[in-house]
């Protein structure tokens, strides 16, 4: 069973929530540019492309390539930039610093510790991300309120410093992305088709079962109030007063893997 045919049932007022997001990014292409949207190549960020092309504002789109995505993430670049004819800006840690990290702690640093892990993800998505949004005036994302507790009170338009995050699909649940897809006919991720309702980098992600919480596949081994890499956190976003760095944080243990 394809993830379409799993999951895309919308809600009763679907309709409505597709016409708020519409009028809400016409809206702020007129107030926030340069716009641009942060895509991670999951089924909201696929649909956040296709309304993007639709609506025809001006954002730019770019993934974040941390080096260690899966092939069939990878693979969705060139199926986007052929799908809507455009280019999708990709950017990569440092190599150095990157490299650097794996010969300190290893390639399986992220499951030592909580704070390896958010070291790891400094390196290879804040970092980077950073170089993203500079000049930019507004970020798109594809979060949803029903993703997560940590995700519960997502507002369409969050100011931040520097900048202002854009959440067109705020109120849209799991069944309305994938009948947008459908109806649509948008490329999506085949991990999906496997049980990857959220896909990060492949050492972190993990399928699902059946009735399972959608992101206890992203970071298994950690505590559900560690689940965050950051990106979406406005006191790790550049340009925000985050105190302490992880960098100088002390480790903290998590539950073993098992073999």
């Amino acid at each position: 069973m394809s993830a379409i045919d799993l999951n895309a049932r919308p809600s009763a007022d679907f309709a409505g929530k597709l016409e708020q997001s519409i009028h809400l990014l016409q809206g702020v292409e007129q107030e926030f540019s340069p716009l641009t949207q942060a895509s991670s190549l999951g089924a909201e960020d696929m649909v956040i492309s296709h309304l993007i092309h639709e609506t025809g504002i001006e954002s730019d789109i770019f993934v974040l390539d941390t080096g260690m995505l899966h092939p069939e993430t990878l693979a969705l670049i060139g199926r986007l930039e052929r799908r809507y004819q455009r280019t999708v800006q990709v950017y990569r840690p440092q190599q150095d610093g990157a490299n650097a990290f794996v010969q300190s702690f290893g390639k399986d640093a992220m499951y030592k510790s909580i704070d390896l892990r958010k070291q790891c993800c400094d390196i290879r998505k804040m970092e980077p991300l950073a170089r993203a949004l500079a000049g930019k005036k507004g970020w798109i994302t594809g979060l949803r309120r029903e993703q997560s507790s940590a995700r519960a009170e997502v507002v369409a338009i969050e100011p931040q410093p520097e900048r202002v995050k854009i959440n067109p699909l705020a109120r849209w649940t799991w069944g309305d992305v994938w009948h947008y897809i459908s109806i649509n006919q948008i490329p999506y991720n085949p991990l999906h088709d496997r049980f990857f309702p959220s896909i990060g980098c492949a050492p972190c992600t993990r399928a699902v079962t059946l009735g399972e919480d959608p992101r206890s596949g992203r970071w298994w081994w950690e505590q559900e109030s560690a689940k965050e890499c950051g990106l979406h956190l406005a006191s790790s976003l550049p340009g925000a007063d985050s105190g302490a760095s992880t960098g100088t944080s002390s480790i903290i243990p998590i539950k073993e893997i098992a073999a």
